[in-house]
């Protein structure tokens, strides 16, 4: 049994997220884990909301309520929508949390008795009319590069050119369009990146299995341009972790706080923290997992996230990380992944456009949103989601091949054999060769969810619910029970006997259905067929089941429409 520890990137506090979100991090990390305690290892999944900065200070105001009131409604919303989709964090926890105000000023002291922090005087845009200095993202103007209107002060969404605010032609504040800005002096602290891009790099080279992805984006940021450079982790805010603190080995931070991207990736170590304060447990059991003087050096670390989050995973936290001296675990894999695009267009959280992750609960359970999903999940490029292509993909996949075989075996066995499991028969040829058959699309299948390539492993789990189809075609129960009842009762043994396999396999992907199929046949057995051909002998003779409801009903095309049209503009 192996350990693996696993986090999906922090979902931001300010709203409700949409599916490109979900499928970028959440989901497929859940997928993972899932499958991970399935093989019988030792898991721990976590997550948490980021709760810091200017957004969710915006957000508030606009809900008209205090910042930690606004975070804390938003936190119970997204733990309740994830719970919803049937992600199974082993716990949810939260950026402002007193675990994490501890662990960020902590390490921020351990960077600094180290050399790697600094205070300097930067020039930073004062918005007169909002009265306070305003983030980057918080400027807007058009990009010198594209030409792009709506470019930010520390990005091109466009063009993704990185942008300093002065670089901006007319610009203007993003939260009240005033354009009588100020360039005034204030004071924060720095990171020294630069310091140690050396050590960064030889680490990422040694991460020879990471996607190219992940690297390319890493390397890009390390080296492109004047490399990898200091960073400020101080902001002129309110809502944050302060930066100015009991022991603090620097003065004259009062009224900072620290920045959102420093603090947010600690959390991912603070919510172990969290986590094992939720369960009574001792610091041991969660640094058992983090620190690797204290047994955590052979955890399985893997992250999941958006491809614009790779710099802050592959970079800026791990030089926290590193440069504190201290024995942190640090990531083993980074699966990234591209942009899911919304129906010739984008996803847009700003403008309301797509399927929101609310939205998509209140039309049609989880399932049904988990298989599209990740069966078309963007990672070796971007993918789009089209409502033609849900559609299909719900009623061939899930309806047609899983559903169909459900139904037809049971309904069959209930109206020849009654509700248990016949006797009588024996195995011939054709059972062997599909025995044969279905282990090897099983190491198919292991072998892709072991890489984390999950439409590969979609394509191969979809392929051994097809063997199933194909069997029960060539078998013909219907016929064989005129002639030979022993051998209709054979197959249709060796049949529901894989409907429990198939709702073993299934599981990581659409839990719901794999937890139905097994109330049908009144089985809690959940073991992996590490044998198939035992495992297709677990439900013996006379073992009752029940026909189950149907699984997956198709959408039709009224339905597809109305969606479309519904889902066309903005969340209103």
């Amino acid at each position: 049994m192996a350990r693996h520890l696993i986090t999906s990137a922090i979902p931001y506090i300010n709203g409700v997220k949409h599916l490109g979100n979900l499928v970028g991090s959440q989901l497929p990390a859940d997928l993972f884990a899932r499958y991970m305690r399935a093989r019988g290892h030792d898991v721990l999944f976590l997550c948490a909301t980021d709760e810091h900065g200017t957004p969710a200070e915006l957000a508030a105001a606009k809900a008209g309520q205090p910042v930690a009131d606004y975070c804390a409604e938003m936190h119970r919303v997204q733990a309740d929508l994830a719970a919803g989709f049937r992600l199974s964090f082993d716990h949810f926890g939260r950026s402002s949390s007193e675990e994490n105000r501890r662990l960020t000023q902590h390490l921020a002291v351990k960077l600094f008795e180290a050399g790697l922090i600094e205070e300097r005087t930067e020039r930073q845009v004062y918005s007169v009319a909002d009265g306070r200095f305003l983030p980057d993202r918080y400027i807007e103007g058009t990009c010198p590069n594209c030409g792009y209107e709506k470019a930010r002060g520390d990005q091109c969404e466009n063009c993704t050119k990185q942008l300093d605010p002065t670089d901006l032609i007319d610009p203007r504040s993003a939260i009240s369009g005033a354009t009588e800005l100020e360039v005034r002096e204030t004071k924060h602290l720095y990171l020294l990146q630069s310091t140690l891009r050396d050590r960064l790099a030889a680490w990422i080279d040694e991460q020879a299995d990471w996607p190219v992805l992940t690297t390319s984006i890493a390397k890009k940021w390390l080296f492109d341009g004047d490399g990898l450079q200091d960073r400020g982790i101080t902001r002129d805010l309110d809502w944050g972790i302060p930066a100015q603190f009991e022991g603090a080995p620097w003065s004259g931070m009062e009224g900072k706080v620290f920045y959102v991207w420093f603090d947010a990736p600690i959390e991912y170590i603070a919510c172990a923290a969290e986590w094992a304060a939720a369960q009574g447990l001792a610091d041991a059991d969660w640094e058992r997992w983090w620190r690797t003087g204290r047994d955590a050096g052979d955890v399985r670390y893997t992250q999941f996230m958006g491809k614009d989050n790779v710099p802050f995973h592959t970079l800026s936290f791990p030089a926290t990380l590193i440069g504190s001296g201290e024995d942190w675990k640090l990531v083993d894999y980074i699966k990234s992944f591209n942009y899911l695009n919304y129906d010739g267009g984008q996803f847009s959280t700003s403008q309301g456009r797509g399927v929101f992750m609310d939205d998509a609960l209140e039309i049609l359970p989880a399932d049904y949103w988990r298989w599209w999903l990740l069966s078309r999940a963007p990672e070796s490029q971007d993918s789009e989601f089209t409502w033609e292509a849900f559609q299909t993909d719900v009623n061939k996949d899930l309806a047609d091949v899983l559903g169909n075989f459900v139904s037809r075996v049971t309904k069959f066995c209930r109206s020849k054999f009654g509700e248990a499991v016949p006797a009588g028969g024996a195995w011939g040829e054709r059972e062997r060769q599909l025995i044969a058959d279905l282990s090897t699309g099983l190491a198919r299948y292991e072998a892709a969810m072991d890489a984390i390539a999950i439409r590969r492993a979609a394509q191969e789990l979809r392929a051994l619910w097809v063997m199933g189809n194909e069997y029960l075609q060539e078998a013909a129960p219907w016929a064989a029970y005129k002639e030979d009842p022993d051998r209709a009762a054979a197959v249709i043994r060796l049949a529901l006997n894989l409907i429990r396999v198939y709702a073993v396999l299934s599981q990581p992907f659409i839990p719901d259905a794999a937890a139905a199929m097994r109330r049908a046949l009144g089985t809690e057995d959940a073991n992996w067929p590490g044998d198939m051909e035992a495992a297709l002998g677990a439900l013996a003779p006379g073992h009752a089941f029940a026909v189950p409801d149907v699984l997956f009903r198709k959408i039709t095309e009224e339905e597809r429409d109305t969606w479309q049209a519904r889902f066309a503009g903005g969340r209103g």
